[in-house]
């Protein structure tokens, strides 16, 4: 898997027709075994996304600092490739008259 910068979110771009990502906020954690130390409690919380598209993964970490511009850079992609949806129409309904 390669893991990449925040900046890369053109990346996906390449995945425009068949790709899935995954976020996920590293907030669950195991639960350590008896006797072992427990988990460090982190300072800033991080985002981990994925991405997949046929046999290639990727992966970038998002400081919680920088939500907000992976945020947007994310939605613009994501509006960028609404491209190929069509809009339906919709069938006028008979009213019934009393």
């Amino acid at each position: 898997m390669v893991l990449l910068e925040n900046d890369s979110v053109s990346v996906l771009d390449e995945f425009k027709l068949k790709s899935f990502v995954l976020p996920h906020d590293g907030r669950d954690r195991p639960t350590p075994r008896v006797g072992k130390p427990p988990l460090p409690e982190s300072q800033e919380h991080m985002c981990l996304v994925r991405a997949k598209f046929r046999s290639q993964k990727i992966a970038t970490v998002i400081h919680q600092r920088d939500v907000n511009k992976f945020q947007v850079a994310y939605s613009s992609l994501l509006k960028g490739n609404l491209d190929g949806l069509k809009k339906l129409k919709k069938p006028k309904t008979k009213t019934k008259a009393e």
